[in-house]
């Protein structure tokens, strides 16, 4: 009896060491399996991984304003609605209405029934009944003095930084008596204050009234 029992335990060590190998690899891979796990960082969700477009907040009647080097208004941004993006900072407005302002000049208003500002605050895009109106000013000892401006068209686009203001779509231009339409489009340059249409034009021009030149 005490023979079988050490027959047994010497089979038993010898399978053992057969299977030592295998069991080796066994607890190799799962000890890979584990540091594996330990140093990847946990999957996120599909919501965490794609910022969806959606605002993050609304205003009513906002306003946004910045200041030129000297600390005078440059701009400032008027809508019925504001409506911020937190995946671009993209901000839509609607009914906005954006006053350019230049020194010991009219200031210029822009307006239009839809607006987009990208997140860099550099591009407003006016959509839907835009236009451009300068009031007229009289002359003073620096400026001469401008006939009032009106431009429409379907769409501008406000080139912030540049001070410029620009569309191709067809555009009405009014100047004091005078009216001008052009197929191709146009450029406002707000420093100038001059507007410059392109393609095509055709219209009519009056000669504005002696005592307004």
């Amino acid at each position: 009896m005490e023979l079988n029992t050490q027959k047994i335990k010497l089979s038993v060590g010898r399978a053992l060491l057969r299977l030592m190998p295998l069991i080796l690899m066994g607890a190799l891979t799962l000890v890979t399996f584990w540091l594996v796990q330990k140093v990847t960082p946990p999957e996120k969700s599909s919501l965490e991984r794609v910022r969806l477009h959606e605002p993050d907040y609304t205003i009513t009647n906002g306003a946004l304003s910045a200041l030129n080097e000297t600390g005078n208004t440059k701009y400032r941004v008027l809508g019925n609605k504001v409506i911020h993006y937190d995946d671009d900072a993209s901000i839509d407005i609607l009914a906005p209405r954006m006053r350019l302002f230049q020194p010991d000049k009219a200031p210029v208003t822009v307006k239009s029934d839809t607006g987009h500002l990208d997140g860099d605050l550099t591009i407003l895009d006016l959509i839907d009944n835009a236009s451009i109106f300068r009031p007229a000013q009289v002359a003073t000892a620096s400026q001469a003095a401008t006939l009032r401006m009106l431009a429409s068209s379907t769409y501008f686009k406000v080139l912030i930084n540049d001070d410029i203001i620009e569309t191709n779509r067809p555009i009405t231009l009014e100047q004091g008596m005078s009216i001008m339409h052009s197929n191709e489009g146009g450029k406002f340059n707000n420093v100038e204050q001059s507007m410059t249409l392109l393609g095509h034009v055709k219209g009519r021009i009056e000669r504005a009234p002696r005592g307004n030149q």
